[in-house]
């Protein structure tokens, strides 16, 4: 056998930068960040906007618009490209075309760079136009969410909904650079600042039982809206997402998926409810359901399970909602893991929890005890609700 062998690796570096009011001229964050990155040729950079963000931050295009005007080591598209934000923005493709389309129109080349600036759900479409326009179009993200400050903006996925599907169509591209600003997260409604917080509670289970337990400790102020504590669990889980974006399978080219903890029956969830369920709310219930299936296991103990339940209840969210109830081996959520196998390319990997901060990986579901797992869940929200979090 006659043949050639090519091997290479690529390096891959980014920041994530944590500031106050990003657009404000006396904030130098964003202008280092050019300056640190010269080139001899000329750079463009594209910004898309999150429609809610616009709505709520009337001054924001102002702003931006401003800020390159006192800063010109990049050259500012005057025009800004107002998106819907949401599920909506991954579903609708004609919006994907028309990214493509500004690419085309105002010349935006590999030295240039296309900034989001929304959601995750936003974050994914624009990131995904960067990296299949000109085989890879510079990208910057400026989350202004919880969920995608700590978890989906920070990482290396990108991607939009095709043919009913989550993510159907997506690529691995890292960011050149995220940059959370927490004044986005002041005009937050309360279910999308509580959102986000499930994805902390998911990479603590399986990753970092302190975290667990501060989440446990501060789950109060986390509600009232406390916004030094919000920053640190953002922070906090971000690093964690980040450490294990590092290991050894970054782009995810086994069956294993570790921080899709609790996600098989969260993305089911999302389509069943036509979207009006948001992510992490789905991502909530997904968690509960698979903690109380990993007690039915006898992977965790009761009083474990019930430390984690307490939690998702006082962060208020609903985790017994009809759309993930399991009322017999015909209920629409179990078709989720036949789905979310298809989407992992391989065998089923499940992950569920052998101790709090600990997840093991399972290859079969059995449905039977999903069934009961989901009716502990009822019952539990039923006869738990309202009462203190367990100590530790």
């Amino acid at each position: 056998m006659s043949y050639l062998e090519q091997s290479f690796s690529v390096k891959f570096e980014y920041k994530i930068y944590f500031t106050a009011s990003l657009f404000e001229t006396g904030n130098p964050i964003l202008a280092n960040f050019f300056k640190e990155k010269p080139s001899e040729a000329l750079r463009k950079i594209f910004f898309v906007l999150d429609k809610g963000v616009a709505d709520a931050h009337p001054e924001l295009v102002p702003s931006i618009k401003a800020y390159f005007e006192q800063n010109k080591d990049v050259q500012l598209i005057k025009d800004i490209m107002i998106v819907p934000g949401g599920e909506a923005s991954k579903n609708d493709t004609a919006l994907f075309d028309q990214l493509v389309e500004a690419v085309n129109v105002y010349g935006i080349d590999r030295h240039s760079y296309i900034a989001a600036i929304g959601g995750g759900a936003v974050l994914d479409l624009v990131g995904y136009a960067a990296a299949v326009s000109h085989r890879g179009i510079k990208h910057i993200r400026i989350p202004t969410t919880v969920l995608s400050q700590n978890d989906s903006g920070i990482g290396v996925k990108n991607g939009i909904n095709y043919n009913g599907k989550k993510n159907f169509l997506g690529t691995f591209a890292p960011p050149s650079a995220v940059f959370n600003d927490d004044k986005f997260l002041l005009t937050l409604s309360d279910r999308d600042w509580r959102s986000g917080i499930s994805e902390a509670v998911k990479v603590a289970l399986i990753k970092d039982p302190e975290f667990f337990y501060w989440i446990e400790d501060n789950a109060a102020q986390l509600v009232a809206r406390d916004l030094d504590t919000m920053n640190y669990l953002i922070k906090r889980c971000a690093q964690l997402h980040l450490n294990h974006i590092a290991g050894d399978d970054p782009f995810e080219t086994g069956s294993a998926r570790p921080l899709d903890f609790g996600h098989w029956s969260a993305h089911k969830l999302e389509q069943l409810s036509n979207f009006s369920v948001l992510h992490g709310e789905a991502v909530a219930m997904g968690i509960a359901l698979d903690s109380t299936y990993s007690f039915l296991k006898g992977m965790l103990t009761e009083e474990q399970l019930h430390r984690i339940l307490n939690v998702m209840v006082h962060l208020s969210f609903d985790i017994s909602n009809p759309f993930i109830q399991i009322n017999d081996t015909e209920s629409p959520i179990l078709r989720g893991l036949a789905e979310f196998q298809e989407h992992l390319g391989g065998k089923l990997t499940i992950t569920l929890l052998t101790d709090l901060g600990t997840g093991k990986e399972v290859h079969e579901m059995d449905h039977q005890l999903l069934i009961e797992a989901s009716n502990y869940v009822l019952n539990f929200t039923r006869t738990h609700a309202g009462l203190p979090i367990s100590s530790h």
